[in-house]
């Protein structure tokens, strides 16, 4: 059996304390991948890619298991991304307001002795409340969340946009779902518990 280092392909401290949650050991790198979406590719084939990539783009000088994760968050069959501004997360928040988006997260876990990657897509859906102008401002003056798909983080002052999630994994959401990499961990002989 091979001694594994792990890896997480990413700088999200989101994600960092989200892999915390599993109480194992594990080192960060930055991945070195080009994330421009290709034309035509569907949610699920670009967060698939985008997860991969991160994963095996990490150079890395020990057996390691690398993981990698990336998400996207739909509304009306269009990929939305991070808003950057106060004025693209007013307008995205206003459009969602009401209203239900999906979010797409792959995850690939690369074994870098093997060579081989596993990856896998969750789904997660929120269903936004009716939000008026003010509020929708006051959330993005507070929170500011310029850097998150969808213009909200749900692990802060974000849940109070809801009217109810919907998925399996509520760690889906911030960007790394924990149940699917458990699963994806034991298959390479790596068990939480």
């Amino acid at each position: 059996m091979q001694d594994y280092q792990l890896v997480l392909a990413s700088t999200s401290p989101y994600r960092q304390q989200l892999l915390n949650k599993l109480a194992i050991p594990f080192v960060t790198a930055s991945p070195d991948f080009d994330e421009t979406p290709l034309s035509n590719e569907s949610p699920t084939q670009l967060v698939t890619r985008l997860a991969e990539g991160k994963a095996r783009s990490c150079t890395i000088d020990k057996p390691s298991l690398v993981i990698g994760s990336d998400q996207v968050c739909v509304i009306d069959n269009m990929i939305i991304g991070k808003p950057l501004t106060r004025e693209n997360a007013i307008a995205q928040l206003t459009q969602q307001s009401g209203r239900s988006i999906t979010f797409y997260t792959g995850l690939a876990v690369h074994n870098t002795a093997s060579n081989e990657t596993q990856t896998r897509v969750d789904t997660f859906t929120v269903h936004f409340r009716t939000l008026t102008q003010q509020q929708i401002e006051n959330y993005v003056d507070k929170e500011q969340p310029f850097y998150c798909a969808g213009s909200f983080k749900s692990e802060g002052l974000g849940i109070s946009l809801f009217e109810r999630l919907e998925g399996k994994d509520p760690n889906t959401l911030v960007g790394l779902p924990l149940i699917d990499l458990i699963d994806m961990l034991a298959e390479q002989g790596l068990y939480i518990l």
